[in-house]
């Protein structure tokens, strides 16, 4: 599904993963984190793909909204067990989306 996003300007985080093998709690975990940002202050909404490579976007009102979900205790525990346990590597990118247009 495609986010519902305001005007911009507003900005993205584009995390981009490989994952390994060990699967064990990715899935409920991964549930989680869009269930606490759904909640959190700033959230806009999220788009996300996963085949060899999953992509996640999730779209904010501002930094300081990002710099708040970076901090939450739960999405601490998921990025030090994403580290340890369930990617092989990541890459995090932080936008200003400045215009969109959609059909």
């Amino acid at each position: 599904m495609i986010a519902k996003t305001p005007a911009p300007p507003y900005y993205a985080v584009i995390f981009t993963s490989q994952k390994s093998e060990d699967d064990g709690g990715y899935s409920q975990m991964a549930q989680r984190m869009v269930e606490l940002a759904d909640l959190a202050e700033g959230f806009l909404g999220m788009e996300t793909a996963r085949n060899e490579t999953g992509i996640t976007v999730s779209y904010w009102r501002d930094l300081e909204s990002i710099k708040k979900w970076k901090e939450n205790t739960e999405h601490l525990l998921a990025q030090k067990l994403g580290r340890e346990k369930w990617y092989t590597n990541y890459k995090t990118r932080i936008c200003k989306v400045e215009r969109d247009y959609e059909f």
